[in-house]
């Protein structure tokens, strides 16, 4: 089979379009329109079907489409070990982890990381569905939970729970609860029971959120959660890897938190020699050491915290 005609096929399918798969490939439309008739002369089906919106793909293309993906992400990453050979550290690494822990408390470490190696690209991605690392939808991955997938290495970074947070404004102005009871006169702020996210920490709300309270906002990550509790809008459930990088925030009813949340990185076993994945994980081991030293005491989680996890 021709590979130039599979990478046409591959750009056509992916952008629905030959004018635009012609435009990422640099030929003509009646370029891209001949060699996508070669190759189904030459397999002997249709791939594609013509639509007034555009190409939509048959089944057969379906199937094709499927294999040049797979072919695609493969190269990918042959490309990336091929290139991790020398000693200098550069290039793209797409690094996967939850909206909260990357806004919070990654992004605004990644400045050391870039002193050390100016020319990595860190592609990262905010989201917190779970992506698929051995089909290299990313190549690194900072989880709130154990990965479950196969054929990746992890290591467990540390443990966070869920507490309750409030600004010091909020608590001059409201006063600070001392009884789960006294919540009910205070605006709780919380993720949504609909929103994707740990069980733990979901589990924990759940008897808030039941509760009788005056007011209440919920929100589907937790930044939001701490631009609206910073903001001295009211009592909110976050993370406590926040201590430090937000000291105007005091932790309210202390005894009350989550069962621990295990935070690992993982990463595809065929990435294990990659430098760049290695300056990264070292210096997440680094920062998170370092995190963990410096915060010791408010870090510490109780035993029946750590006795299960989500």
């Amino acid at each position: 089979m021709d590979w130039d005609k599979l990478r046409i096929f591959h750009a056509v399918a992916d952008a629905g379009s030959l004018t635009h798969a012609g435009d990422t490939l640099l030929l003509s439309q009646s370029a891209v329109s001949r060699q996508i008739r070669a190759l189904e002369e030459s397999l002997g089906v249709t791939l594609f079907h013509r639509h007034a919106r555009g190409l939509i793909l048959t089944e057969q293309g379906e199937l094709l489409f499927e294999a040049t993906k797979s072919m695609r992400k493969r190269l990918e990453s042959a490309t990336a070990r091929i290139r991790d050979s020398s000693d200098t550290i550069y290039g793209e690494l797409r690094v996967t982890t939850t909206t909260g822990f990357g806004t919070m408390w990654l992004a605004p470490r990644l400045k050391r990381l870039y002193e050390r190696y100016p020319n990595l690209k860190i592609d990262l991605i905010l989201e917190e569905r779970v992506l698929d690392l051995p089909m290299r939808e990313a190549d690194v991955a900072v989880r709130m939970k154990e990965p479950s997938q196969a054929d990746l290495i992890r290591r467990r970074l540390m443990d966070v729970v869920i507490k309750f947070y409030a600004s010091r404004n909020y608590i001059e102005a409201f006063g600070e609860p001392r009884t789960v009871e006294d919540l009910a006169t205070h605006r709780i702020i919380s993720q949504s029971p609909t929103s994707r996210q740990v069980s733990a920490g979901q589990t924990w709300m759940a008897p808030f959120l039941s509760a009788e309270h005056a007011s209440h906002l919920t929100v589907n990550n937790y930044f939001g959660i701490l631009q609206a509790v910073v903001n001295d809008l009211g009592i909110g459930s976050l993370p406590n890897y926040l201590i430090t990088d937000f000291p105007q925030l005091v932790n309210v009813l202390p005894e009350e938190m989550s069962k621990a949340i295990p935070v690992y990185i993982a990463y595809p076993v065929e990435l294990r020699q990659s430098k760049r994945v290695a300056a990264f994980r070292d210096f997440l081991i680094e920062e998170i050491t370092l995190f963990k030293r410096q915060n010791e005491t408010l870090l510490a989680i109780p035993e029946e915290a750590l006795s299960r996890f989500s």
